[in-house]
């Protein structure tokens, strides 16, 4: 399966943001940096706002933030809001089907199980597990948030991790 460009595009557009969320983002910023059209990320910043995604402020000072934490932005739910559809044969679309094979044809489950399955998998992929050195912050209106940057995060899971790692016969640490 292939993404278009709308949803690679609002893809960079998310990230971008995740990773900057000390300062509001202009769509200009974006586009020189990606070298996307200000016009296509404008109608995906405006989409992104309608879905409760961006915060979008015009003039001086403006610019985009995300409204949600990074880690509640479902990777598998921002592609499904961005595809048109998930056609992958023709048999897919009942009003565009002239396929003679549909009425015994078991090709069309297997596709459907396979996107199922593709879907499912973006679905346990959130915004902050894609974006390097993401703050994972999100601008929730009345709430107080503090940044963590992902590196501290690792820090303190791999110091977590070392500090509750199994026992081993050859090197036993105290307490074991």
């Amino acid at each position: 399966m292939r993404l278009t460009d709308y949803t690679d595009y609002t893809l960079r557009v998310l990230m971008y943001c995740a990773e900057h969320t000390d300062r509001p983002i202009s769509i200009a910023e974006i586009a020189d940096g990606h070298g996307i059209s200000k016009n296509n990320l404008m109608k995906i910043v405006n989409d992104l706002a309608r879905q409760g995604v961006l915060q979008t402020k015009r003039g001086r000072g403006g610019g985009l933030r995300l409204l949600k934490p990074a880690s509640d932005i479902r990777i598998g739910e921002v592609i499904r809001n961005t595809e048109t559809d998930f056609y992958m044969v023709e048999c897919f679309d009942n009003a565009r089907n002239s396929c003679t094979l549909t009425a015994h044809c078991k090709l069309k489950r297997v596709i459907e199980n396979a996107t199922d399955a593709y879907l499912a998998e973006l679905d346990k992929v959130m915004l902050a597990d894609i974006t390097p050195n993401s703050k994972d912050v999100g601008l929730n209106a009345g709430q107080s948030v503090t940044m963590v940057s992902a590196d501290a995060i690792i820090r303190g899971v791999t110091k977590f991790a070392n500090a509750n790692s199994s026992c081993s016969e050859k090197r036993k640490p105290s307490g074991c």
